[in-house]
């Protein structure tokens, strides 16, 4: 036997072996988390610089809160699985940073540091549907298995683009995915057009939906940070209820929407 055909057997033989173990241990399991949540974050052109950064101030300082990882910490799991979204027109969606197990503030200023590395992007148009059919594929084998699987969508401005927000918000419920919404009140004309006084209707009628559903309102970007730990505690504790109290600043909370 030739030195070029025994390697060959060699090789053969640890590939075969190689598959087998492969089949033997079959798929990855998912990681157990308490929620698995997508954070879709509006950066359309009419959130400009200053407010783009206020709004990332608003989750950076959030997600390492000590009132956010209490909530973390007291779930079955004392896990849960985030992934952070921008978003702007209907082709316009990018993943900052991608799925991440938050467990203590350890984790979660690894998370912070992941998005922060990354400058935000912004584009024309703004599409809520766009930004929500992008989240739920998100999803899909994602590495985790959640007790409740949530889409947080923030934003100041309507659909304006793609299909109808509730369309894509039907869609989602249909799957077991919660939406709810943080709008944005600025009240300043959208390039050359009124101000959307209606802002908060339209996601209160339009985009939030499934069980426990619910929005919290941010008067302008400087309450934004208020506003998004008040949302994520209530999101992470998946408390069936919530105090007004509990929103400090200027923040309003819309009485939560079942779908």
């Amino acid at each position: 036997m030739t030195a070029r055909r025994r390697l060959s057997d060699v090789l053969r033989t640890y590939l075969g072996a190689a598959f087998l173990a492969l089949l033997l241990a079959g798929p990855a399991r998912a990681v157990p988390v308490d929620l698995e949540l997508v954070l879709a974050v509006d950066v359309s052109y009419s959130v400009d610089a200053e407010e783009a950064q206020l709004q990332r101030k608003g989750y950076f300082e959030a997600l390492v809160h000590p009132r956010v990882l209490q909530a973390i910490a007291g779930g079955p799991n004392r896990a849960i699985a985030v992934a952070y979204m921008e978003w702007a027109g209907n082709f316009h969606n990018r993943i900052v940073a991608n799925w991440a197990v938050i467990r203590d503030r350890a984790s979660a200023e690894a998370f912070v540091a992941r998005i922060a590395a990354s400058p935000p992007t912004g584009a024309s148009r703004t599409s809520i549907s766009g930004a929500v059919d992008f989240a739920v594929r998100m999803f899909d084998d994602n590495g985790f298995e959640g007790t409740r699987r949530v889409i947080d969508v923030s934003g100041d401005g309507r659909n304006n683009q793609g299909r109808p927000a509730w369309a894509a918000r039907d869609d989602a419920v249909a799957r077991g995915i919660t939406i709810n919404g943080l709008p944005i009140v600025t009240g300043n004309p959208n390039f050359g057009r009124p101000a959307e006084d209606d802002l908060v209707e339209h996601y209160r009628d339009e985009v939030i939906g499934g069980p426990g559903a619910f929005l919290v309102v941010a008067e302008g970007f400087a309450a934004f940070t208020n506003a998004v730990l008040s949302k994520l505690v209530r999101e992470v504790a998946g408390e069936a209820g919530i105090d007004p109290q509990s929103a400090a600043g200027s923040n309003r909370i819309a009485t939560p929407f079942m779908q």
